[in-house]
């Protein structure tokens, strides 16, 4: 799985055969100049996977739900989960659960909205919790234990495990009959997940579990910087690169 906000990146997930096309509302801050995820709204998530949705063939898209566009009214929660599918065609819904979301997530099963849960780090929760690893304690592992036995019970298709201990998404990943999908989470996870800016090498600052596969960013610099040469020197455009009409000397 990996995160996509754009059509020409869609295209190139789905094309390498990633299995899902996450539209992460952490498009607030690679893409929308945000500086966490909490100011995304319904629309902004709709726009962007709806362009996902429409360059992809094969991955399932699913849909980031953002910050309390679910958890308040439940009647809200299912119109902005089931925009998503009626209007963006996204695949399934993704929500940061908690003791709160386990309702929602039956209700949203039961009327035909798949959703994947995510446990552990909660970004959304950023400010409650901060963000740092999760179940790190005996109490907390049982909590998070317990809260993933109850999302599957409630019909939650896959499990998200966000920087907890790798022992730990382990022993979530053995107890549970659906896949689970680590980042930060170790090597036990049926799946993983990562921010495609990270993967490409187009974030400045990739998380500690993450990992660069390619320097897009540099190639990007590169690029623009030869550009604003180019242009300067007058190199840009050159005769290839224009062209003349005939019968027009008359107008000027």
């Amino acid at each position: 799985m990996l995160t996509a906000y754009d059509a020409p990146t869609a295209r190139l997930i789905d094309e390498a055969g990633v299995d899902i096309a996450l539209v992460g509302d952490s498009v607030g801050n690679t893409r929308l100049g945000y500086d966490s995820t909490l100011p995304v709204t319904v629309d902004e998530v709709a726009s962007r996977t709806a362009a996902v949705a429409r360059a992809t063939e094969d991955a399932l898209v699913v849909s980031d739900m953002p910050f309390l566009s679910f958890g308040a009214d439940t009647d809200d929660a299912i119109e902005n989960c089931g925009r998503m599918l009626k209007e963006a065609n996204a695949d399934a819904v993704k929500l940061e659960c908690g003791p709160h979301t386990v309702e929602l997530t039956r209700r949203l099963a039961e009327i035909g909205v798949p959703v994947q849960a995510h446990l552990g780090l909660t970004p959304q929760r950023e400010n409650e919790t901060g963000l740092y690893r999760q179940g790190t304690d005996e109490e907390s592992a049982r909590n998070l234990l317990d809260l993933a036995r109850r999302h599957e019970a409630a019909g939650a298709f896959s499990l998200v495990l966000e920087h907890i201990p790798a022992n730990l998404a382990g022993a979530v990943t053995e107890a549970l009959s659906i896949p689970t999908i680590g980042i930060g989470a170790g090597p036990d996870c049926d799946g993983q997940v990562l921010v495609v800016d990270e993967v490409i090498g187009l974030s400045e600052r990739p998380a500690p579990f993450s990992k660069r596969f390619g320097d897009v960013r540099g190639e990007m610099k590169g690029a623009i910087d030869d550009y604003v040469d180019a242009v300067e020197s007058g190199a840009f455009p050159a005769e290839e690169h224009s062209h003349h009409e005939d019968g027009l000397d008359d107008v000027y």
